[in-house]
């Protein structure tokens, strides 16, 4: 399996550069697997998603944060609100998977597995319309 570089700017564009030449009609959506992610500290996730989102991207991750980086996530997005520019985050996640999946000795200790597929996006771009624990169903909106 190939090794997640902690370069955040790999570029691909996922750091919110514009690869192709300019007019978007579109919404872009950017779906970040488990291994890109994997290499990076929990700030360097952070700042990837963020970037992305910023720039009026759609985020998508395979696995999720832990419960301690969505919390981080949410933290470092309340400090950066700006009602001109940037008017925070929506995120959806599939609920947590049974605790089947754990091991004995990671419920002993409370640690909590990462959480299933993550959708992230501008407050005033991604509305949720359902979710539950096999569907999320959300209405994206241009700027």
């Amino acid at each position: 399996m190939p090794e997640a570089t902690p370069n955040v700017d790999g570029g691909d564009g996922i750091d919110g550069s514009d690869d192709d030449n300019g007019d978007d009609d579109g919404v872009r959506i950017d779906l970040i697997s488990g291994a890109r992610m994997e290499g990076l500290t929990s700030m360097e996730k952070i700042r990837l998603i963020l970037d992305g989102v910023r720039d009026g991207n759609i985020v998508i991750l395979e696995e999720g944060l832990a419960p301690d980086e969505e919390s981080k996530l949410i933290e470092v997005t309340m400090t950066e609100i700006s009602p001109d520019e940037f008017t925070g985050i929506e995120i959806e996640t599939y609920p947590k998977s049974d605790a089947g999946d754990q091991t004995l000795l990671d419920r002993l200790m409370g640690r909590e597995s990462a959480q299933k597929l993550t959708v992230i996006g501008p407050a005033n771009q991604l509305q949720t319309l359902h979710k539950d624990e096999t569907l999320i169903s959300a209405l994206v909106s241009r700027k």
